[in-house]
């Protein structure tokens, strides 16, 4: 049986991807699981819930700026690359996978140091700082856009997988997702989230365009607020039904947990520009309207979104440009125009890489250490 140590932590869209390479491994062949992540970030929810065996090191990352917290930080980091070593010779993996995040750094270099195969999966087209140190260590760099290869020195080193999407993200018919979530299969349907947290930027523009296509007999909207902002979203719509029902055709929910069914029966989608988003998107061939996280670190939403507009998938609306009359101006105009919808429809479904986990569990097993 194969051993496997995943790493990758902090935010979602680290986290995430691990969690389907993994599966996708395990599709393959019989593998043995370890996950390593750090004792602060959301991989401590998500990952016990996946079944996955969970460790943590005691890691944080570095600050832009010459600090004390740095001096604490590198001590720590010393402390947790005795521990990855710890943890490498007592599960003895024959390759180790990173995803990203700080927490990746002390594995993935303990790793290398030992002679152990690597791989790290870049999803976003500027990578992250953790990432492009490790690419002068490991053994290959899969690339979730062929943009980013610009950013890394090691040549040799650099496949174009695209990013990993959950195999259910593929499966669900838009009759069904829209059965499914009782929405009308006739009108156009709107998807609009911001990420597990929410968009506030997003959600007040929304206000507006709630109000805005409140009688409108031809459109739907499924709006996923986040947690934190649903209250003040609802406040400012005099009406909303106690189940988040506004108007002819608003559905607004604080959380979704069935994100493969939304997708499926969405005729356009407003959405930030995270790498396992846009991944999502494209693979079901989606239409945009990307509003990119303005403070993401390097700006790289802004990268992965103009990925995307380069391509003629989606329109983009800087985060500090978004009103609720530009945001209601694109949706009318895309509505209005179904040939152009179309033509953006088909060069989201040609980004997509709807093979991109299998590929890179392939990968990494092909370089797996023998089992010996």
């Amino acid at each position: 049986m194969r051993r496997v140590i995943i790493s990758g932590g902090g935010t979602g869209g680290h986290i995430y991807p691990a969690i389907t390479i993994a599966r996708s491994i395990a599709d393959i062949e019989p593998t043995e699981f370890l996950y390593v992540g750090s004792k602060v970030g959301l991989e401590n929810t998500l990952i016990p819930k996946e079944g996955l065996p969970f460790v943590t090191l005691d890691v944080r990352g570095l600050e832009r700026k010459i600090s004390i917290r740095n001096m604490v930080t590198l001590k720590k980091t010393v402390g947790s690359m005795v521990q990855a070593r710890w943890l490498l010779h007592k599960f003895k993996p024959q390759v180790v996978i990173g995803t990203g995040g700080f927490v990746c750094g002390p594995v993935l270099l303990a790793a290398s140091l030992s002679g152990i195969p690597t791989l790290i999966q870049e999803q976003n087209v500027i990578p992250g700082i953790t990432n492009t140190i490790l690419s002068k260590f490991v053994d290959v760099v899969a690339l979730g856009y062929e943009e980013a290869s610009g950013r890394f020195n090691q040549k040799t080193k650099l496949v174009v997988t695209g990013n990993p999407v959950r195999k259910d993200i593929l499966t669900v018919s838009k009759k069904t997702g829209r059965a499914f979530l009782g929405l009308d299969p006739g009108k156009f349907t709107i998807l609009v989230a911001g990420g597990s947290r929410g968009a506030r930027t997003i959600n007040t523009a929304m206000v507006e365009a709630h109000q805005y296509f409140k009688d409108d007999p031809d459109i739907q909207i499924l709006h996923v607020t986040g947690n934190a902002e649903y209250e003040q979203v609802v406040e400012q719509l005099p009406g909303i039904s106690e189940k988040g029902k506004y108007g002819s055709g608003s559905y607004i929910i604080p959380y979704l947990h069935h994100m493969p069914e939304a997708l499926a029966a969405a005729d356009l989608a407003v959405y930030r520009a995270g790498a396992v988003g846009l991944a999502e998107l494209t693979v079901r061939g989606l239409p945009s309207i990307l509003i990119p996280y303005p403070y993401a670190a390097e700006d790289h939403q802004r990268y992965n979104a103009q990925a995307l507009v380069m391509c003629g998938a989606a329109k983009m609306i800087l985060d500090k440009m978004l009103t609720g009359r530009e945001l209601i101006e694109e949706i009318v105009h895309l509505k209005n125009d179904p040939v152009a919808l179309k033509r953006m429809a088909e060069a989201s479904k040609s980004l997509g890489k709807p093979k991109a986990a299998y590929d890179i569990a392939k990968l990494a097993l092909s370089i797996a250490r023998d089992s010996k």
